[in-house]
């Protein structure tokens, strides 16, 4: 109780060669000393010459970390385990040359077919300075218990079907992975939506190069968030593009 932690580190996600610091800072009776530690896998080892507040580290590998502070009295306490989470393959998510650590996109979830009854795992990935949190959506509307990279529904019902995207967020912004399809049946063949279209094409002749520009505003100024923006956009977007509309969509 002799020394207080008074700024944990924070857990971050970033590209490989990435060059970043781990802060701690604590208050004590005495003078007091740093130690950091790295954990990779199961192995946790202390990090030679890491004895200052800061940590320097540029990013490798995927590890934990955590700092031990200690004062002339042999107390001691340790800061929060954080995770460094180092992205390899960024190529199209890598952050501009100025970024500032708010929500980029690396990985956005893929279409879905599922009979009933059996898993969904729906995955999304982010790189952000602190670590991005999740929340996933269908059909707009909020999934209370879905808040991690990962979204998985054990056993599937039919209800589960509709249109899926999860929002990454941190202290700098947001950011929305595309929006997918996920089709929850038995084995029963319905008629998808593509081939209604197809029927449609049949009587009505298409025009080429036709582009949509859909903006869908969540947030004013002076009125609440909104969500219904969201949705509309993503519907409006499949439908477009099932009519062969190049679709440009944009939130806020």
């Amino acid at each position: 109780t002799a020394i207080t932690i008074t700024e944990q580190p924070v857990s971050v996600s970033v590209p490989v060669g990435y060059s970043f610091m781990l802060r701690c800072r604590a208050q004590g009776c005495t003078s007091l000393q740093y130690q950091w530690f790295c954990q990779y896998q199961s192995d946790c080892c202390l990090i030679p010459g890491a004895t200052n507040q800061d940590l320097p580290i540029i990013a490798e590998r995927t590890q934990l970390y955590t700092c031990r502070v200690n004062d002339l009295h042999r107390n001691a306490v340790f800061s929060d385990w954080v995770k460094v989470e180092v992205h390899q393959c960024v190529a199209r998510g890598l952050p501009p040359r100025l970024w500032r650590g708010e929500p980029v996109i690396v990985l956005n979830p893929s279409e879905q077919r599922v009979e009933l009854g059996q898993p969904l795992q729906l995955q999304c990935a982010a790189m952000g300075v602190p670590a991005p949190s999740y929340q996933w959506y269908r059909n707009g509307n909020l999934l209370e218990q879905q808040k991690r990279k990962k979204l998985w529904i054990t056993h599937t019902k039919v209800s589960d079907s509709g249109t899926y995207l999860c929002c990454a967020s941190n202290s700098h912004g947001e950011h929305w992975t595309n929006a997918v399809d996920v089709h929850v049946g038995g084995g029963e063949v319905i008629l998808a939506p593509a081939k209604h279209l197809q029927l449609f094409h049949l009587v009505f002749v298409l025009a080429t190069g036709k582009i949509a520009l859909l903006v869908g505003n969540n947030r004013y100024q002076h009125h609440p968030n909104l969500m219904a923006p969201v949705r509309d956009v993503f519907e409006l977007s499949r439908l477009l593009e099932h009519l062969g509309f190049q679709v440009v969509s944009l939130l806020d």
